[in-house]
Parts: structure tokens; C-alpha cells; sequence
């Protein structure tokens, strides 16, 4: 977006300012429909974001989970924001601060190195375009002109790619939580100022180093916007020297495509500072720079050119990369803003990497090399109590399985089924729950597979549903046997008939010459019942019946202290009744005599 000069306006001080069960019926043989609703693309869809829900107290009759609305200061230190008193209850996007009883919002879902890993394939498998200075200015022209858009749209959009980005690369953590955006005085800084106002909300310390102020109601907006929270406004002879010990994370939106000449102050002794902290090599932790569109400085085509530039960190480019940014040379290369429509990719022939899922930002570089042994995740949930789950397992699975299909999460139905033979080998693979009542739970597949020679052989098995945008997971153990023939027909004649001539061609767990005997095969009898007739149920295929005998409930926390909370069977006068405990940590110090809730 255009950039006015850096000197257009005068140097304002900013003030700062303080800102002030409704009951279920019981689910008796309740087929799983709401799995097979998730895949409904004409069912509204309903964003996790957007829908907490009630973690009721247990009573003796089983609930489903209450919809609620979302209920909605912080203290700053100008001079000194490390010194600035965290945020009260503050926690990971997703989750508000919870105590017993309170609602439960389940996380937006991440996005992991599979998807990442994804993104990066299809940008290497075509060339990206990177735009000249005179395209890029015509191309905001257009879509603020005959195509309809705003400038705060843009900035809106172009800051919370911003933020997202961010969030994608340094994680919400000890190590990345206070975080310094330079503003510029033009749309650069603009973008800036929305993605410092994202990044609060994602759960981060933001703070805010705006020199000079554009005196318009956009800008205007976007600061009062920013005070309302409390973001500290930082002047720029106010920073603290050392910026690698007060931030984790600089955010470097001062300039734009746009800009040239020579940054006047305070901008140029700013981007000094950064460069600085680019070429620092034996400091205990240097912070993360992050550039917006063009790193400031730099020639909007022709890039670093003498060498002497910042070397962000990372880059995100916006609308599509500039020519400069084929000189960028750090680990991620990031492209945000996604509103660009199709007049535009066909009138300059962009090549642009596909956003993945709903997320406003794509990698375009391949992701970099990663330590295995660093990935983790701190955990942040309402804690799970005793008192809060239902006595009867059944009901607080389903309670969870509702959870999880209203927040949308992707196939909640998927669970691993871990089998064992008769020489005690276990395998494991991914299935589809297909039933479930007050006794067992029902899966289909082929009775020539390994699975079912190992249950024919030991028919014993394990279930894991793990839900992980919900820091979930339910552990169930039991007996198997194969469901009545009448009820497996009557499912397989319910699938469509694609998937029942699948079950037919498919011969689970033997070797085929290739895929295309099964197209070839699936060809065949596609043909042999185009006329619409009755599809027979091979005799081959049908279901399974997991009894359980054991369930256990995982809810990730922080610094890995879980919650897991256990249900097993009892005998209590003559009847078997569930049994709830907490699973107690493992190996603990000696002097360490406590006992703590699950935690593993």
C-alpha cells in the first residue's frame, strides 16, 4: 500500500491510558450422525472460536453442554515493558481463565509441521511472483478503486496476516510473549498497529513505538483502538537501550513499497538499532525480527544493496512478494493478505502459494530444518475435576464427542485401534467410530485384515480418540467381538454405494500388482451396478463391538502436569459399578510427598 514520507507529519507524544443443563436423551444405539455432519459443507458451519461451552457439574442424569456468550487491564510501564505486570489470567488463544464449572472455549485449530510441510511443497512446485514497485502500486490502485475495497479493509486484513505469521513461527510462550512493533507513519505502520491489536488478543505483551503519528480517523482509530487495551505507546527516545533484553520478538513495520530516499529521524537511528541487533553474535538472546512487506531500508527491488541492511528474521510479504524479497535470506518467508481476486491473478499472471485451510498466511519458503527434541506445546485448559465429570463414562464420552463436533474439529469420530496377536505384537491404525451407546462401540472394516485375525486370535483391544485442538484425549480398553451379520448388513446398505463397492474391491492387508487393478477392478463393478440394483454385502465385511472395561480422560495443562482422570469397573454388592479416580504422577523425588493429580 502506498507509503507518505516519513517526514509528512510531526512527532507526537503519546498519553498513556489505563483501561478500566439441559438434559440429553439417552443415547441408546445412537448411530454417529454428527460425524458424518461435520462433512456437510451445506451445514453452517460453526467456528470453535465462536462457541464455548459448559463444563456442568456432575449430576446423576446426563447434560449436554450449555451455549453460552462469550464474555469479554492491563498495567504498563512506559520506559521499562519487561517490568510490566503481566496481564491478569491471561492464556494461549483458545482458552480463557477457567475455574471449575466455568465455560470451556476450545482452541482454534493449530496448524502442524504437516501442514506447514504441505504448503511449503506447493510453493516449491511452482514459481512465486514478485511484483515491481510500479505493479505493486497499480495493483493497490485497482482493488481500492474498481474492485471495491477499502484502505482499512486492506490494513485490516494485512495486519492480521501479520499477526497470524507471528503466531505460526514463534509460538505463544515464555520465550516469545513481549513483543515490539515500530510503526511507521503510513499504511506500513498502519498494518502495524492492527497486527499489535491481533497479538494482544492472541495472548501476547504487545507494545507499540509510533513516532509519527498520520493525523487521520483511520490512524486515529487504530491507536484508540490500541489504548483501550492498554498497549503501551513507547517514544522512540523512550526505548530501552538494550532492545534484546526487554523484547522476544521486533516487529519492523516502518516503511513500505512505496518508500524512498533516506529515512529521516527517528526512523533512521530505528533501523539502525535493528540492524545492530541482526549482526549480534555472542548475546545470551537476540529477538526475533519480523518485516513487514519490505524491511525497512531496503530498495523495493533491488533489495539490500549494500549489504548493510536488517536482516529480519522473517518476511511477510504482502498482496504478493516485491522483487526485494527474492534477496531475503532468512528462515521464513511468509505471505499474507489474502484478498487478492481472480482479475487481479489473471491480469499480472500471479503464481501464489495456496493458503492452507482457513489460516491468512502461507509459507513460501520451504520450512526450515527443526530440533526434533524442542517441539512442544504448553498446554493451557480448564482444569478437570472429579466433581465436574459424569459418574457413567458413556455420558461424559459423549459429552466430549459433542464438544468436539461443535467446535468442528475434523473427523472427531477417528480413533487409533491398537490389536495384539497371539505372539503378543501389537499393531495400530486409524479407524472410523461408527456407534455408540450405553455398552459398547462399533467400528466396520474387513474380516480378512490384520486387525481382525489379531482379534480372532485375541480379542482384546484399545481405542484413542485424541482431539487436539481441544487438548483431548479418551483412552478405552475391552473385549471384542464382531457385530450381529443383520446389523452389519443394514449399516453397509446405509454407506453410498462408491464406499460399499470400495469394501468389495478392497482386500484389506493383501499385496495387489498395483493401484490400477483396484481402479480397474472398481470399474467393473461400477458397471455391473450402474442400473441402480441392490449392492450384496461381501461376506467378508462387517463390524466389531468393543465392551470397555476401562476408560480414561486426558486434558492437557501447563508444564505438563495433566489432568487423567480413570473410570474402571468395581464390585460393589454383587452389581459392577464404574470407579473414578486421578491417575497419580509417575516417579516423583523422594522428598517430594504430596500426591498430585495426574501427571505425566
Amino acid at each position: 500500500m502506498p507509503q507518505p514520507a516519513a517526514h509528512h507529519t510531526p512527532r507526537y507524544r503519546s498519553p498513556y491510558q489505563t483501561s478500566s443443563a439441559a438434559s440429553r436423551p439417552e443415547p441408546q444405539s445412537r448411530m454417529l450422525a454428527v460425524a458424518s455432519r461435520t462433512r456437510d459443507k451445506s451445514a453452517p458451519t460453526i467456528l470453535s472460536l465462536a462457541m464455548p461451552f459448559l463444563l456442568t457439574t456432575a449430576t446423576g442424569t446426563a447434560t449436554s453442554p450449555r451455549p453460552l456468550i462469550p464474555s469479554s487491564p492491563r498495567r504498563q510501564n512506559p520506559t521499562t515493558p519487561h517490568l510490566r505486570p503481566p496481564p491478569p489470567a491471561r492464556r494461549l488463544p483458545g482458552f480463557p481463565a477457567a475455574e471449575p464449572g466455568a465455560p470451556f472455549l476450545p482452541r482454534p485449530p493449530r496448524r502442524g509441521m504437516a501442514s506447514l510441510a504441505a504448503t511449503a511443497a506447493a510453493a516449491a512446485a511452482a514459481e512465486v511472483t514478485h511484483l515491481t514497485q510500479r505493479d505493486a502500486a497499480e495493483i493497490d490502485e485497482q482493488l481500492m478503486g474498481p474492485l471495491g475495497f477499502s484502505v482499512d479493509q486492506l490494513m485490516e486484513l494485512a495486519g492480521l496476516s501479520v499477526a497470524a505469521a507471528v503466531a505460526e513461527v514463534y509460538k505463544l510462550s515464555e520465550e516469545h510473549t513481549r513483543v515490539l512493533i515500530i510503526c511507521g507513519p503510513g499504511n506500513n505502520g498502519g498494518d502495524g498497529l492492527v497486527a499489535a491489536r491481533h497479538l494482544y488478543h492472541f495472548g501476547y505483551r504487545p507494545s507499540v513505538c509510533y513516532p509519527k503519528r498520520t493525523p487521520k480517523p483511520l490512524y486515529s482509530g487504530l491507536v484508540t483502538q490500541l489504548e483501550s487495551l492498554s498497549i503501551p505507546f513507547i517514544p522512540a527516545e523512550d526505548l530501552p537501550h538494550d532492545l534484546s533484553r526487554e523484547f522476544d520478538i521486533i516487529v519492523d513495520a516502518m516503511f513500505g513499497f512505496s518508500f524512498h530516499g533516506t529515512p529521516r529521524p527517528p526512523f533512521d537511528d530505528l533501523i539502525q538499532r535493528l540492524i545492530s541487533l541482526s549482526v549480534i553474535g555472542n548475546s545470551d538472546k537476540k529477538p526475533a525480527i519480523v518485516s513487514v512487506d519490505i524491511p525497512s531500508g531496503w530498495h523495493v527491488e533491488e533489495g539490500d544493496v549494500d549489504g548493510g541492511g536488517i536482516k529480519p528474521d522473517m518476511l511477510v510479504s504482502l498482496t504478493a512478494p516485491k522483487l526485494c524479497a527474492k534477496k531475503f535470506t532468512g528462515p521464513h518467508h511468509f505471505l499474507g493478505g489474502r484478498f487478492v481476486p481472480p482479475p487481479i491473478l489473471n491480469k499480472y499472471g500471479l503464481k501464489l502459494p495456496p493458503y492452507p485451510g482457513t489460516s491468512m498466511c502461507a509459507r513460501i519458503r520451504k520450512a526450515p530444518s527443526v530440533d526434533i527434541s524442542s517441539l512442544r506445546e504448553n498446554y493451557i485448559s480448564p482444569e478437570l475435576l472429579e466433581s465436574q465429570v459424569m459418574p457413567d463414562p458413556f455420558d461424559q464420552f459423549l459429552r466430549w464427542f459433542d464438544e468436539a463436533v461443535t467446535a468442528g474439529l475434523r473427523e472427531p469420530n477417528a480413533m487409533a485401534l491398537t490389536t495384539v496377536n497371539r505372539e503378543g505384537k501389537p499393531s495400530s491404525r486409524m479407524v472410523l467410530l461408527k456407534g455408540v451407546d450405553k455398552q459398547t462401540f462399533v467400528w466396520y472394516t474387513n474380516y480378512g485384515s490384520r486387525k481382525a485375525h489379531d482379534l480372532s486370535e485375541n480379542p482384546n483391544a484399545a481405542l484413542l480418540f485424541y482431539w487436539n485442538e481441544m487438548n483431548r484425549q479418551v483412552r478405552v480398553e475391552g473385549s471384542v467381538e464382531k457385530v450381529p451379520e443383520e446389523e452389519s448388513e443394514k449399516y453397509f446398505h446405509s454407506r453410498p454405494r462408491g464406499s460399499q463397492l470400495g469394501a468389495i474391491v478392497s482386500k484389506q492387508s493383501t499385496v495387489i500388482a498395483g493401484r490400477e487393478v483396484l481402479q480397474q477392478a472398481y470399474k467393473e463393478l461400477e458397471h455391473k451396478y450402474s442400473d441402480g440394483s441392490l449392492i450384496p454385502k461381501p461376506e467378508y465385511w462387517g463390524g466389531y463391538r468393543l465392551t470397555p472395561t476401562l476408560f480414561e480422560f486426558w486434558q492437557g495443562q501447563q508444564s505438563r502436569l495433566h489432568d487423567r482422570l480413570q473410570y474402571s469397573q468395581r464390585e460393589v454388592d454383587g452389581n459392577t459399578a464404574w470407579h473414578i479416580e486421578s491417575c497419580k504422577m509417575c516417579e516423583l523425588p523422594h522428598d517430594v510427598s504430596i500426591a498430585i493429580r495426574s501427571r505425566v
